[in-house]
C-alpha cells in the first residue's frame, strides 16, 4: 500500500480524474443481467463506497466521468467475437440504448458536471471510445478506476490507461468480480503489478482537500 503523502501526491485535484465503470442498473441494479455480479457489488459494499468516492471527488475538484456499455435494438456495431458477447446476447436483461438498465444505479448520483461515455462494443471504456481524448483534455495524469467487473471490465481499464501513459489507482474496495474470491486475487497477481492499490478509506482522505475547486484547478 502506497503512504498517505504518496497517495496524496498522485491525487493531485488538479490532474486526477474519477471513473465508474459500468455501475448501471442493468449490471449492477436489483434486476441485473448477471444476479451474482450485482449481488457482489451491492452486498460487498462496492457500490456505497463507489458513492462516497464519486461525493468526494466532486467535493474537491476531481472530474468524474462515468462509463456506461449498452447495444443498440438491432445490435449494430457489437462485438460478436467471444463467447461472452454472444452469451450476453441470450440474457434476459439486455443493456440496451434509452432503457433503464444503461442509466446508473441509484446509488450513484450523476451530477451536471459529471461526463457520461457510451460504448456499443468491445469490453473497455478507454479503446475506441472517447474516454482518452477526455482525460487528456482535461489534464488528467491519474485514472482512480471502480466499478465492475474484475473479471473483464476493470482489468481492461486498468491496462488500457497505463498503456496510454496515466497513472492507475484502484481502490480495492471498490471494485466488483465474480465468484467473490476472485477480486482479491486480480488485485494481488494482477492489477498491483501496474496499479496502484488502495483502499477506499484511503483515497478519501487524499480527496479530502479545500472544496469547491473546479477541474483543472488546484486547491489552495
Amino acid at each position: 500500500m502506497p503512504s498517505h503523502e504518496e497517495l496524496s501526491d498522485l491525487l493531485d485535484p488538479a490532474n486526477t480524474v474519477l471513473i465508474t465503470v459500468e455501475c448501471q442498473q442493468g449490471v449492477v441494479g436489483p434486476a441485473a443481467a448477471l444476479p451474482q455480479l450485482a449481488r457482489a457489488a451491492r452486498e460487498s459494499g462496492v457500490l456505497d463506497n463507489i458513492a462516497r468516492l464519486v461525493t468526494a471527488a466532486r467535493a474537491s475538484g476531481v472530474q468524474v466521468v462515468h462509463a456506461v456499455a449498452e447495444r443498440r435494438p438491432d445490435g449494430r456495431g457489437a462485438n460478436r467475437n467471444a463467447r461472452l458477447f454472444r452469451a450476453a446476447e441470450r440474457l434476459p436483461v439486455q443493456q440496451l440504448t434509452g432503457t433503464d438498465a444503461t442509466r446508473l444505479a441509484p446509488e450513484i448520483e450523476v451530477a451536471e458536471q459529471d461526463l457520461v461515455v457510451r460504448r456499443l462494443h468491445g469490453l473497455s471504456p478507454v479503446q475506441g471510445t472517447d474516454v482518452d481524448a477526455l482525460l487528456r483534455n482535461l489534464g488528467c495524469r491519474t485514472l482512480v478506476v471502480t466499478g465492475v467487473s474484475a473479471n473483464v471490465a476493470i482489468p481492461n481499464t486498468v491496462f488500457d490507461a497505463v498503456n496510454r501513459g496515466y497513472t492507475a489507482v484502484v481502490p480495492s474496495d471498490a471494485i466488483a468480480g465474480v465468484p467473490a474470491d476472485y477480486t482479491p486475487a486480480m488485485i494481488r497477481h494482477t492489477l498491483a503489478l501496474v496499479a496502484t492499490v488502495a483502499t477506499t478509506a484511503e483515497v478519501l482522505a487524499c480527496l479530502r482537500r479545500t472544496p469547491g475547486a473546479g477541474p483543472g484547478l488546484r486547491p489552495g
